[in-house]
């Protein structure tokens, strides 16, 4: 698979700008990316702590134009972005350079089920796989392959369409045959030709088993925040307030339910 050059390095020895709460490289974050990165954030902190080593070697796979990639590359680790777009990858050399953290971050062309030959088996320490099972061609493949370049004691954090918020999403929207259609979707991981797929977290509970690794945490993304106004979550005061009821309701079973996505963290053995 081709590799992209990131040449265009910064200073020597990086940048040492972490990013701050709620922007990346001068750029605000949404509510909802926040959201998602706080948990991200959280799985690299233990990460490290875990492994005992501050700087991780970290894959995104479908990691697009780098809006993971390089606030994780400010923090000092070292990304693999591997995605099948080269414009997308051209946007990340751009937001890498912008960032000065071109050092830190290689950008693939390539998709999930050949990172074992891409970046290597037991060769990285976290996997970024979010929003990617929804369209992979087999997402056990694609499981398999993710499982593989871990390392013992590796994690990967996965991201997914929640069914269930799927059917919610339609009625609110007034497409109440989509709605009936999404819920009436038999049991058991959707059709190869359903694209793109919804799940439950028990179907990527049992992803991550079959795969062989170990479910340590289970979180629902997005409880509230694709329902209130746009407007409302822009205010200062409200988005804090709706990012503390985020992380409160993202590990009630009754609100992750809700939710707009399903975070899974699991961890090779």
């Amino acid at each position: 698979m081709p590799e992209r050059s990131l040449s265009a390095a910064g200073p020597p020895g990086g940048s040492s700008n972490e990013p701050t709460s709620g922007a990346v490289g001068g750029h605000r974050r949404s509510v909802r990316s926040e959201v998602l990165w706080r948990l991200v954030r959280g799985a690299l902190d233990d990460q490290a702590a875990a492994s005992e080593h501050a700087a991780l070697d970290v894959v995104d796979a479908g990691g697009g134009t780098g809006h993971l990639a390089v606030p994780i590359a400010l923090l000092g680790h070292r990304v693999t972005v591997v995605d099948p777009s080269p414009d997308s990858l051209a946007a990340l050399e751009r937001r890498a350079a912008e960032a000065q953290v071109t050092h830190r971050v290689r950008a693939i062309q390539g998709d999930a089920v050949g990172l074992r030959e891409i970046v290597g088996e037991a060769s990285t320490d976290v996997v970024l796989c979010h929003s990617v099972l929804e369209v992979v061609d087999d997402p056990l493949v694609a499981m398999q392959a993710m499982a593989a370049v871990l390392r013992p004691g590796g994690a990967l954090s996965l991201v997914a369409a929640n069914r269930y918020a799927a059917v919610l999403a339609k009625v609110l929207g007034g497409h109440l045959d989509q709605a009936r259609a999404a819920l009436d979707e038999p049991e058991g991981l959707p059709a190869p030709d359903q694209t793109p797929r919804r799940f439950t977290a028990e179907q990527l509970r049992q992803l991550a088993e079959d795969v062989g690794l170990v479910v340590v945490a289970e979180r629902g993304v997005r409880v509230f925040a694709d329902l209130v106004p746009s407007a409302l979550a822009d205010e200062p005061g409200a988005a804090a307030a709706l990012l503390d009821l985020e992380a409160r309701a993202s590990v009630h079973p009754k609100f992750r339910a809700l939710s707009t996505q399903i975070h899974l963290l699991a961890r090779h053995p």
